[in-house]
């Protein structure tokens, strides 16, 4: 059988990063019906990287338009965090670049209005763009201009056709989200004004590996991302990076800012030294991505011995957070409703659904107390110390805190 082309460069993809086995979507939420029905799909989640350009991606077994539906159930704003880290971006930004009244932001993958809103009230001129109806809707609905329509080059020249040119771009986690990473990048010149400023933020592919973070992996994220990959996609596409910043949030993110090949903004030395440390742990060798497999094991391994020690203990266990990441490591583990019996999440889209796949029920908050269980796995862990304040009562009954990434453990 021949060998996968990269969906970036076109050479063949050889070697193997990890395979998850068969999933279901990430984001698909089962209700009742669809739950009694037993329709639910599985696709093969298996991750590659390219010899040539080193971009790390998944085969493509499902098309976008059925991931990034109107039934997509991930809005931004319920995460406190992350509306905040919205809003602290906006407001830097406007002060870095001097945006105002004559600017435009346009974020692509604009989800809820989460981010454009903030520069809505500092009296900066936005437009969104976001492919799933129901969240632009409400972005519509809190007052923040949205386009609904996946992005890429012609609908950049759509948009550019009726006059949209942009002073910031934004892009933040939508790069890993697109299965033709070129003609998704090729867009961004075409709207973007000569000096104008781009920036993208993406989990960075060195905190994946270096923290076995595998539960990133799932089928809506096509590819996992470095500096080095991506700035190969920026300059294919007339582009080229010239500040990078280091950010907490999903495990380890980078902030890479770019600009049109020809524009005056200097290079600065936090580029210089994060391509060397790229560099110098190995993200231009193959043999750096090789062996991960048996890392992923050894954390599937100490969870499953965590459940099987609870059971056997009698206690009750249950998740917070229907994130995508937990249902990606609870797939991967095997997990059902003996060993988790339930999942709770403020996003009401996702209440009195089940998670894919394992089918655990998901309920409001509120049901934490009704149910007071001895153990609440955090699947979404880089929110950890956000969730734990939140149900900081747990402790009443004697309730403990259970991160299983990059190994179990039960937290004082």
């Amino acid at each position: 059988m021949n060998a996968p082309a990269c969906r970036f460069c076109r050479a063949p993809l050889t070697t193997d990063f990890v395979d998850l086995g068969d999933q279901p979507l990430a984001n698909a939420y089962l209700t009742e019906a669809q739950l009694k029905a037993g329709t639910e799909r599985a696709y093969s989640l298996r991750t590659r990287v390219c010899g040539s350009c080193f971009l790390v991606q998944a085969d493509d077994p499902v098309a976008a338009e059925h991931i990034f539906d109107d039934g997509y159930a991930y809005f931004s704003s319920y995460s406190p965090s992350w509306v905040a880290h919205a809003k602290r971006y906006a407001e830097a930004m406007t002060a870095r670049f001097g945006l105002g009244p004559q600017s435009l932001v346009v974020e692509v993958a604009s989800n809820d209005g989460y981010l454009l809103q903030h520069f809505k009230a500092l009296g900066v001129p936005v437009l969104g763009v976001e492919p799933t109806a129901n969240t632009a809707e409400a972005a519509i609905e809190r007052g923040v201009p949205t386009r609904v329509m996946f992005f890429n080059a012609a609908s950049a020249q759509a948009l550019a056709g009726e006059g949209v040119a942009a002073d910031l771009m934004a892009g933040n986690n939508v790069l890993a989200h697109v299965p033709d990473i070129g003609d998704f990048v090729a867009g961004f010149p075409i709207v973007l004004k000569p000096e104008g400023v781009l920036t993208f933020e993406f989990p960075h592919l060195l905190n994946l590996i270096d923290l076995v973070q595998f539960d990133t992996i799932y089928h809506e994220h096509y590819s996992y991302l470095s500096l080095l990959a991506v700035e190969k996609v920026l300059r294919a596409n007339g582009l080229r990076p010239f500040d990078v910043e280091l950010l907490p949030t999903h495990g380890g993110s980078l902030r890479l800012f770019s600009c049109h090949m020809d524009a005056g903004h200097a290079e600065t030395q936090a580029l210089c030294d994060l391509r060397a440390r790229e560099a110098e742990a190995g993200l231009a060798d193959l043999a750096t991505y090789r062996g991960f497999t048996e890392r992923v094991e050894a954390v599937r391994d100490s969870f499953l011995a965590f459940l099987a020690k609870a059971r056997a203990e009698g206690k009750v266990v249950a998740a917070y957070g229907a994130a995508a990441k937990g249902n990606t490591f609870l797939n991967y583990c095997g997990v059902t409703t003996h060993d988790i019996v339930a999942s709770f999440d403020a996003n009401p889209h996702k209440q009195n659904r089940y998670l894919p796949g394992t089918h655990v029920p998901i309920h409001a908050p509120e049901r934490i107390k009704e149910i007071r269980p001895d153990y609440v796995v955090i699947m979404p862990w880089n929110l950890k110390d956000e969730i734990m304040e939140q149900l900081a009562y747990i402790r009443d009954w004697g309730g403990r805190f259970v991160i299983a990434s990059p190994e179990t453990r039960v937290l004082d």
